[in-house]
């Protein structure tokens, strides 16, 4: 099991430094940060200064070992717009990010799971072609549209929820179920195909051939090992439902991670953007990586 952990803890630092070293170079390529912070009507002395002052006419490797250097002691550097630390920026929008992220993935196992299973004890039935379709429809569907129809009806017209802000509980909810719907698709699909190949294998014959009732047979023995593969996506979906909350979070104005990142893109903040792709990417590589864990305590198997 150490020697497994130890592997995969191997691949998530490589990720980790890949992640830096690309988000390091796609903000050095967009063109001249120096020009990007001074503005359209900054001299070519005030962009020369500018140049100077933050270090940018060093050579790129030197500013990229000081910026993973500094991050890697939790220095993330200062945000050029407000002036102040970039984590305290994160740190102060991360409990949004995370209420809703953690919100939409709770939405999103409560339904896709059950309806998995549906389909799967009743494959090929009605049942299976409608929650097939649903499967579908919420793939196909863009989360944006689906977040300004929910404005439109439920926010504007039937007043049940509010339009933007998180003053209240109730502020979470349409951004949640628009997270939500887009992870159910591959949740419920997962949940399918491995319901489908554990009610065919031998253990469960065996089952309902001691007599054991059909729930207990669907619910303890073949939900258990089709529970494996759910286990793995339900993290990358949680790590992409993070990182995917920028166009959530811009929709409704929630003043979360992903809203800090669409407002710093727009206004060329760029110690925060690169800060943020590195924050994310270290929350996804961790949910990544501990879903492997939980998977290799499930299936022995996995450890060798």
């Amino acid at each position: 099991m150490w020697l497994f952990f130890l592997r995969r803890l191997l691949l998530a630092i490589l990720a980790c430094v890949t992640v830096m070293v690309i988000s390091f170079t796609l903000t050095r390529l967009s063109g001249n940060l120096a020009a990007s912070i001074a503005g359209p009507n900054a001299s070519a002395a005030d962009i020369a200064i500018i140049t100077k002052n933050y270090g940018l006419d060093r050579p790129l490797p030197v500013q990229f070992l000081d910026w993973a250097r500094h991050a890697a002691e939790g220095d993330l550097g200062r945000s050029y717009l407000y002036h102040v630390p970039v984590w305290n920026l994160i740190r102060q929008r991360l409990p949004i990010t995370l209420t809703l992220g953690l919100t939409a993935i709770v939405i999103a196992l409560a339904i896709s799971i059950p309806l998995g299973i549906i389909a799967a004890a009743r494959e090929g039935t009605i049942a299976d072609r409608a929650i097939m379709l649903v499967a579908l429809i919420g793939q196909a569907m863009p989360s944006f549209w689906l977040g300004l129809v929910l404005i439109i009806y439920l926010a504007l017209d039937l007043q049940w929820f509010p339009i933007s802000g998180v003053d209240s509980w109730r502020g979470y909810i349409l951004p949640a179920i628009v997270l939500a719907f887009s992870a159910v698709p591959a949740l419920m699909r997962l949940t399918r195909s491995g319901m489908i190949e554990a009610l065919a294998a031998d253990y469960i014959r065996t089952a309902r051939a001691k007599g054991l009732s059909r729930s207990k047979i669907v619910l303890k023995h073949a939900l258990r090992n089709a529970a494996m593969p759910v286990v793995a996506i339900t993290a990358v979906q949680l790590g992409y439902m993070l990182g995917g909350s920028v166009v959530i979070e811009a929709v409704f104005a929630l003043p979360g991670v992903g809203y800090l990142a669409w407002d710093s893109i727009t206004k060329n903040d760029f110690p925060v953007v690169q800060a943020i792709v590195l924050f994310l990417a270290l929350i996804y590589i961790a949910l990544t990586l501990l879903a492997d864990l939980v998977n290799a305590l499930l299936d022995p198997r996995l450890r060798r």
